[in-house]
């Protein structure tokens, strides 16, 4: 129990980080389920299903997880030059635009216009927030106790989840986007005012060149920031082991999450309700674990055990949800995320320990630009082969066969994770990057 209080101890100075977040969590979080309503409805009036928006946000997820792959290591890059407190001010902003268009109106040329500054805003915060937020924490917090910190930060995103789920749950629908927005601008202002800087910008040289210099040189550097992040996560192993770890998981993990809720309806005919407690166990059981078990659990065991065992249970997730014979397995499948959910902070804490301190943000954003690779990928083998065994046309009856095979990728994830070795780079070694603006 000292321990967790050490951990909870920890997170005393970055309270003007997570304090605001949490409300960014929430306020985009409550709107989810209205979301559905709201494009359904100005898309296809009157109507209780619509391709049309199914379409649309297949091709919003396409987009994004293209062009994350891009900003992702940027943004990080930026972070380690500029400081982590514009570049979260800059991230955290990007909500609140489209959601004000929902909050003006929710005709179909608002909806439209709302799916186009959206996906910009997902391209721009979807992923980077977070790992910024990690480097932020990098900065302050000894290597030693990160991965407690890591799993207070995860423990209060799913906290955050679950509010804005209660938010959304009571709340009259025409008040969602006014309170939500509320919440988003209150966000980057608390932060402009309270967060306080941890890293030293660097110095701007040749103010007084040309646009046209200007732009060339900020294509130069930004070859040589990818090349850079490329060649830390390749020269070090603990880098290059995790980011094929984070590859497969997430390969699995995101196919599966792409097709599970439609899965579950077809082959059991739940319905929101059902669905919605399937989630809350999750939820729920993921606070308790990342607060409460892993701070206690990480000092006795170290990360990789941690990781070994969240990915062990998500394979055991993936197959009670594949092989599931009867209406109840999908609840005890669900109970496995209490432990799997514990892989993300133990990621990041090993990414964390096997980064120097100037690369920090660097690290995080390019294996979660990885991470965004595998997450772009796995829709387009799991959506098809998913549809294909939950029709008539199936070659034997298994309703469940892709989230089977979503499973060996978790399995190959594990294997990884066996072998790896946990290694501190030194601090002191030359920084010869570039800047990726001058």
């Amino acid at each position: 129990m000292a321990r967790w209080w050490e951990g909870a101890l920890e997170l005393k100075p970055l309270l003007h980080l997570l304090f605001p977040l949490c409300f960014h969590w929430i306020a985009e979080e409550m709107t989810v389920s209205v979301l559905v309503d709201v494009t359904t409805e100005a898309l296809c009036p009157g109507q209780n299903t619509c391709s049309e928006a199914i379409y649309l946000n297949g091709l919003q997820q396409t987009i994004v997880g293209i062009f994350k792959m891009i900003m992702l290591p940027i943004l990080g890059q930026l972070s380690d030059e500029y400081g982590r407190k514009p570049l979260l001010l800059v991230t955290v902003s990007t909500t609140i635009i489209p959601f004000t268009l929902l909050a003006i109106s929710e005709s179909k040329a608002f909806v439209y216009a709302y799916y186009v500054l959206r996906t910009v805003s997902y391209i721009i915060s979807q992923g980077s927030i977070f790992c910024i937020a990690v480097a932020y924490v990098a900065d302050i917090v000894d290597h030693r106790k990160r991965a407690a910190v890591f799993s207070w930060i995860t423990g209060l995103f799913s906290a955050s989840h679950v509010v804005g789920n209660l938010l959304a749950r009571f709340l009259p629908e025409e008040y969602i986007f006014e309170v939500s927005i509320a919440l988003l601008i209150f966000c980057p202002v608390y932060m402009a005012f309270f967060l306080v800087e941890t890293v030293k910008s660097t110095p701007k040289l040749d103010q007084h060149s040309s646009y046209l210099n200007k732009a060339l040189t900020v294509v130069q550097e930004r070859y040589k920031t990818m090349k850079y992040a490329v060649i830390i996560v390749l020269n070090t192993p603990t880098l290059r082991s995790i980011s094929v770890i984070s590859f497969f998981y997430e390969l699995g993990m995101s196919g599966i999450s792409t097709v599970l809720l439609y899965y579950l309806k077809a082959a059991f005919g739940f319905d929101k309700n059902q669905l919605s407690e399937i989630q809350s166990i999750v939820g729920i059981g993921s606070i308790v674990s990342q607060l409460v078990v892993l701070p206690l659990a990480n000092p006795l065991v170290g990360e990789k055990i941690i990781l070994c065992a969240g990915l062990l249970a998500s394979i055991a997730y993936a197959l009670f949800y594949g092989f599931a014979w009867a209406s109840w397995v999908p609840y005890l499948s669900a109970s496995f995320g209490v432990i799997y959910i514990l892989v993300k902070p133990a990621t990041y804490a090993v990414i964390s320990k096997g980064s120097r301190s100037t690369d920090q943000g660097k690290a995080q954003t390019f294996i979660a630009g990885v991470q965004s690779i595998a997450s772009l990928l796995s829709p387009l083998a799991m959506t098809p082969l998913t549809t294909w065994f939950l029709s008539t046309d199936a070659p034997f009856d298994c309703k469940g066969f892709s989230i089977i095979c979503a499973s060996l990728c978790m399995v190959i994830s594990l294997c990884f994770a066996c072998s790896l070795k946990l290694e501190s780079p030194p601090d002191d070694e030359d920084n010869l990057e570039a800047p990726l603006v001058s």
